[in-house]
């Protein structure tokens, strides 16, 4: 089974003392971090140097691979790219297939530079890379198993950067073995891949070079693995490609080779993971369909729905999307909280191995593994998932070697049991949080 693209990802910059974590790209067991600063970091396998650490050896906390001027960043099958302020391309891991693009076949677990100047986007599907220059050209290397390099075969690879368009591309979207690109008319481009339909033309022949398959007004696209999505500019959502798990959110599991209109307004941003999908509304909520495999999504929250379900109430920050599962964001400061105390810093801000204080999610005996969200007006947002109607209460205190748990608020779960509260932190102190059951008899449940 392949890898997806890894990543589709949009966060807003945390509120932080040190720099935050603005992007994130994932792939299976990889995650590559961009902060505020312009610093790339790295954690994960590394199995061969797609990190760019100068080895192949696992990475369990995010480590320091630039220190500046890093802009994007996207991850392929053991592959790992960035762009620099500068306009240049860069490339590290895997290359025995010739998949980097620097016309060698030569694995490096350093920084390679692939083009110098003038990129301006990237994305990377499993076994293929494409880029956006300043001129609106795109461009393409890696395998054409599927046609993914557009030139009318199957038979050849790109071991060097190939231009497919010559101008008017304004955005890009990299799925397994296919892709989609919109215009600056507003027009939905399409090619590779199409066994299931994803490219969304009607048909389920691969296609060797672009097909438009929608005329004008889309603002936003995403790629799966094995499905697409697109947003129009009067905010509806429309999908195509494999539904087997639901990820297209039209309430069947029957895949589709026509895009279908999901909903009907009020969507801003799209992205796509292996059987998942996720966007964000106007209002900031953030909703899911398909399978979440093992809390992806990372909001601790495992489920499978074939229509779309909300995950995070309004003002949501963030909108991420992987392949199985998106550990980054429970590696980055979103979910390590900074504890609101000026001298905390957070795991992954600073190369050091020590772990600070304010881990905000605990597993401790006779606690609920909870899950938070960092809001945009300094609030915090905290989730569980437990049984519907239950009533449950959240709690806070200080510490946790000799805990003041405090009485915050009382909620009961909603459909499915989620269970969504939010809590103003203490601004002097740690904040750590637990959500337990509202005691019956006296006697406090699980």
């Amino acid at each position: 089974m392949g890898c997806l693209l890894c990543v589709a990802t949009l966060l807003q910059a945390l509120t932080s003392e040190a720099q935050p974590v603005i992007k994130i790209a994932s792939c299976i067991v990889d995650d590559l971090y961009l902060k505020s600063d312009g610093s790339l970091w790295g954690a994960g396998s590394n199995e061969h140097g797609e990190l760019g650490n100068g080895s192949c050896s696992y990475v369990k906390s995010p480590q320091q691979i630039v220190s500046s001027g890093v802009t994007a960043i996207a991850m392929g099958m053991y592959r790992g790219f960035f762009l620099k302020n500068d306009g240049s391309l860069w490339g590290m891991g895997d290359n025995a297939a010739g998949l980097l693009g620097d016309g060698t076949m030569n694995t490096t677990n350093r920084p390679v530079q692939i083009v110098t100047g003038g990129v301006t986007a990237i994305a990377a599907g499993e076994s293929f890379t494409m880029f956006l220059k300043d001129d609106g050209s795109l461009w393409v290397f890696g395998d054409n198993y599927s046609g993914e390099v557009y030139d009318g075969t199957e038979n050849n690879l790109a071991m060097r950067p190939k231009q497919i368009v010559a101008g008017g591309v304004t955005a890009i979207a990299a799925g397994g073995a296919h892709s989609l690109f919109i215009k600056s008319d507003g027009s939905l481009w399409v090619m590779g891949n199409n066994l299931y339909g994803q490219l969304g033309d009607g048909a389920k022949q691969n296609a060797h070079r672009p097909e438009r398959i929608v005329a004008a007004n889309v603002t936003g696209i995403a790629a799966g693995q094995y499905h697409s999505l697109f947003v129009k500019n009067d905010g509806s959502l429309w999908a195509m490609g494999l539904n087997d798990s639901g990820q297209l959110g039209d309430g069947t599991n029957n895949w589709t080779n026509r895009p279908v209109l999901i909903v009907p307004s009020n969507v801003t941003a799209v992205a796509a993971g292996y059987e998942g999908s996720l966007f964000l509304k106007k209002d900031g909520s953030l909703w899911a369909m398909g399978s979440s495999h093992f809390s992806n999504y990372g909001e601790g929250i495992e489920f499978r729905s074939n229509w779309p379900v909300q995950i995070v109430a309004a003002n949501t920050a963030r909108l991420v999307a992987g392949y199985y599962y998106n550990a980054a964001l429970k590696s980055s400061v979103s979910l390590w909280a900074k504890s609101f105390n000026q001298h905390t810093q957070p795991r992954g801000d600073t190369a050091s191995t020590t772990t600070p204080p304010g881990l905000a999610v605990t597993s401790s005996p006779g606690y609920n593994l909870i899950t938070i969200d960092l809001m945009k007006d300094g609030d915090v947002r905290l989730t569980y998932v437990g049984d519907a109607g239950a009533l449950y209460a959240l709690d806070r205190s200080s510490s946790l070697t000799t805990p003041d748990w405090l009485p915050q608020a009382t909620n009961s779960a909603g459909t499915g049991g989620m269970l969504v509260i939010t809590n103003t932190p203490d601004p002097n102190a740690n904040n750590f949080w637990r959500i337990r059951s509202v005691p019956k008899d006296g006697q406090l449940t699980k």
